[in-house]
């Protein structure tokens, strides 16, 4: 049994280059970005770069780096969040985003630096709830999570699923309070006790463990803006920027999940977080789970 994921044989290289790019001030993150740039595009005029911040991120910080006006090659600077490490492996983040570039289902990792990685820009526009409600679109996006579901990451080896690891860990890093005393008031009126949501975990990891279902590679961050519609080429992307979350899980039916998950709900006082998190914002991601299974036969 395998919990990792393993890179193909013959994958390229990933360069990492010894450069630190400060997020703080603007003209040292400007600087730490051109020196990036001076090995990934050589030919570059520094003084024609011009850098585009985007602020949909809550985590990190994205830069897209390009020359001229119509953004045709575009590279993105990621730049980690502060202690984003406590909750993510980003040595398991970079191989997680070599399997997808060696399956075509991510854009060309270009290097990985001391604090952040830098990838190919994805052309096309981020989706939004009103577009991921129409059949047309959710039926395209569900047959790439398919083609993803599909792959095989783990060598040869049964795969096991890492979910309950990865939640483990999660758990050991649950503050007790705060110093802020109006932070900390909210927090321990509004979040369920750790207690409580150890009882939500043990609930879930014995329903879920029972069911059966095989494991495969999963995104877990499936956010609408995390999907690219390219109107060109007809076709959608799940953003490869947001596969730090990828694990083997098992692929469950999500609807039973969900309908055993309200009723469950319904029986306390008082709902955990975990539990209205996935009923408030995975609903409709759950159903592209759903489809892409029922897809799986046609890609495969």
């Amino acid at each position: 049994m395998a919990n990792y994921i393993h890179v193909p044989p013959g994958s390229p290289e990933v360069p990492k280059l010894d450069v630190t790019v400060q997020d703080q001030e603007e003209q040292r993150c400007r600087d730490g970005a051109l020196s990036l740039l001076r090995h990934l595009r050589p030919h570059w005029d520094p003084r024609e770069v011009t850098l585009q911040l985007f602020t949909d991120g809550i985590t990190n910080k994205l830069i897209a780096c390009y020359v001229g006006d119509t953004m045709e090659d575009v590279v993105l600077v990621r730049i980690y969040g502060n202690k984003t490490e406590l909750l993510v492996d980003r040595d398991e983040e970079v191989k997680s985003f070599r399997v997808l570039q060696a399956h075509g289902c991510a854009p060309q990792l270009y290097c990985t630096f001391n604090n952040g990685l830098c990838y190919e820009f994805i052309q096309g526009e981020a989706l939004d709830p009103q577009h991921v409600c129409n059949p047309a679109i959710f039926r395209l996006i569900a047959r790439q999570l398919a083609k993803i579901h599909a792959i095989h990451a783990h060598n040869g080896w049964i795969p096991k699923s890492n979910l309950w690891l990865k939640m483990g860990k999660y758990f050991s890093l649950i503050p007790t309070g705060f110093a802020d005393e109006d932070i900390n008031k909210r927090f321990l009126s509004d979040v369920p006790s750790p207690q409580l949501l150890q009882e939500e975990m043990t609930w879930m990891k014995e329903i879920l463990s029972s069911l059966g279902s095989p494991v495969v590679l999963c995104h877990n961050d499936l956010l609408c803006k995390n999907i690219i519609y390219n109107e060109k080429q007809d076709r959608y992307a799940i953003a490869a920027a947001k596969w730090r979350h990828t694990v083997l899980l098992k692929r469950t039916d999500w609807s039973f999940v969900c309908r055993l998950t309200c009723s469950h709900a319904r029986s306390r006082v008082k709902y955990s977080s975990l539990i209205m998190s996935i009923l408030d914002t995975t609903t409709w991601h759950m159903i592209l789970e759903i489809i892409s299974m029922n897809l799986q036969v046609s890609v495969m």
